[in-house]
């Protein structure tokens, strides 16, 4: 998630304009210390690197995802207290972990390298504050030293479905406002979710309803991932593409209700076991190829078959149990498979099994619809806070209220990430050209104008301006044809209002 610098998004409101209405809100309210804080930490926000939240069931793997994502072992895998806290990742000169108490009291928290896939595990018995242990401990701040936080602070929540209410509630007070029919105002700590499912039933829909995806008070953006994708079909070695057939049906599902603006199946274990193989373990799996093709295909039956001390196989029992701990049953067929036909080392095995895992696609999937938009989802969460502390507090700063809630109302960036969500799952009745103009028109390949416009960097502005209005004009006319069907229709529209962003984007000021 080290997503690189881009222009800013067409239809998104303006970063400079959010901190210009914040920065008049305070001076407006200078009087009232609880807005005052409010409107800081607004502002803060605006300063700060996106935040992404991860979220799901238990045990959906959101931690190893975390890990796969930072190329790292920074988060507890292990059902551990830490787990059951919300956890901020965020960029740091030095590895240090701090627990923050609910009275702001903060503490420094010890490290324990765990063993195989487990990671870190973080020590919260030690801690001293009254009352004593973890149940003090409202929530944890992991500082790490990785290109990946660099531009993105990641959030690890618990799980939603735990047997403890408050520990489920915790995801969702980080991920939507306090009430402000209950006289309190908060701001959501999350500008985008990434959605952790195993499986899609009435509770994942409860939640993403409560999350309220580019709704009044919640995160602009959700990206939905099939979790622990390996596991399907029994971890056989076409379970990727079971998984892949099942993110196509929640896709499908999730659009009717407009929660989810992608679903992408993930191996989370595998992903990260190829960001951190090591030449010891590529060198177990060429020893395995070397078995003949039958003997191999009967080792790999099961697990508990390929790791039995007693197995007649070329790689030592203790390696092959940290095969199965890292890459998981189904990474090991796929690894042996993988050097059977051809790879020759390491480097080349990692990136094979870290494109089967569907990380890259992951990867590609949040850059363009949270990197690329950052701008528009931070902004989007500032002044979703600041309506609502105008609301809480009429009078004075009430001739705010226009401009915030116009800016608000601008969700064509939301329309957009919609409309990509089900170009990856669903293909309109267009010809492959103009399908392949659309996606690129409605920013699924960059956010630049020159880059909807499938223009070179260099291209002039008038040039740019000259194809923007070109293509506005162009499917603006595909969306009037007599014999388009409705959802078309919209996506044509969708790509007109793309066109004029742009060429909005690309005229001189006045």
């Amino acid at each position: 998630m080290n997503y690189p610098a881009h222009a800013h998004p067409v239809g998104s409101g303006s970063l400079a304009e959010a901190q210009q209405l914040v920065a008049s809100a305070a001076r407006e309210l200078g009087g009232d210390p609880a807005a005052q804080a409010l409107l800081r930490e607004c502002d803060e926000r605006l300063r700060q690197p996106l935040r992404v939240a991860l979220a799901g069931s238990i045990k959906a793997g959101k931690s190893t995802l975390l890990n796969a994502l930072v190329g790292q072992s920074i988060a507890p895998t292990d059902a551990t207290e830490c787990t059951r806290v919300v956890t901020w990742y965020r960029t740091g000169a030095t590895p240090t972990v701090t627990a923050f108490a609910r009275d702001g009291a903060a503490a420094n928290v010890a490290l324990r390298r765990g063993a195989g896939a487990h990671g870190l595990t973080f020590e919260l018995d030690d801690l001293r504050w009254h009352p004593a242990g973890p149940h003090a401990v409202d929530h944890l701040e992991v500082r790490w030293p990785t290109p990946a936080l660099a531009r993105t602070t990641i959030i690890d929540t618990p799980g939603t479905s735990s047997l403890s209410r408050e520990v489920s509630e915790r995801t969702l007070r980080l991920l939507t406002p306090a009430d402000l029919d209950a006289g309190a105002v908060s701001v959501p700590g999350a500008d985008a979710v990434v959605y952790l499912l195993r499986r899609l039933d009435a509770a994942d829909l409860h939640f993403l309803e409560q999350v309220g995806s580019g709704g009044p008070a919640g995160p602009l953006g959700v990206v939905g991932v099939v979790s622990r994708a390996d596991e399907i079909s029994a971890g056989r070695i076409d379970a990727l593409h079971s998984a892949r057939q099942v993110a196509a049906r929640f896709a499908t599902e999730l659009e009717r209700t407009g929660l989810c603006q992608a679903v992408i199946p993930v191996a989370g274990l595998l992903a990260f076991a190829a960001a951190t193989l090591t030449q010891p373990e590529f060198l177990a799996f060429t020893a395995l190829t070397a078995l003949p093709a039958d003997t191999l295909e009967l080792a790999l039956l099961s697990a508990d078959r390929f790791a039995h001390p007693d197995a007649d196989l070329p790689v030592p029992a203790p390696m092959r149990a940290q095969l199965l701990d890292r890459f998981g049953m189904f990474g090991v067929r796929m690894a042996t498979e993988l050097v059977r036909t051809g790879i020759r080392d390491a480097a080349a095995l990692a990136a094979e099994l870290a494109a089967r895992s569907g990380i890259d696609e992951l990867r590609t999937v949040l850059d363009v619809q949270f990197g690329q938009r950052a701008e528009q989802l931070k902004a989007h969460s500032a002044l979703t806070t600041l309506d609502r502390v105008l609301t809480a507090h009429p009078g004075r700063a009430d001739h705010l209220l226009p401009r915030v809630r116009t800016l608000l109302a601008d969700v064509h960036g939301f329309a957009e990430l919609r409309l990509l969500g089900r170009l990856r799952t669903d293909e309109l009745p267009l010809p492959a050209d103009d399908l392949a103009e659309l996606f690129r028109l409605i920013g699924g390949a960059g956010v630049a104008a020159h880059v909807r416009l499938g223009l070179p960097a260099d291209t002039d502005p008038a040039t740019l301006r000259a194809h923007a209005a070109e293509a506005a004009r162009r499917w603006r006319t595909r969306s009037r044809h007599p014999l388009i069907d409705q959802a078309t229709a919209a996506a044509c529209l969708t790509a007109v209002r793309s066109a004029e962003g742009a060429l909005s984007q690309l005229s001189p000021p006045a």
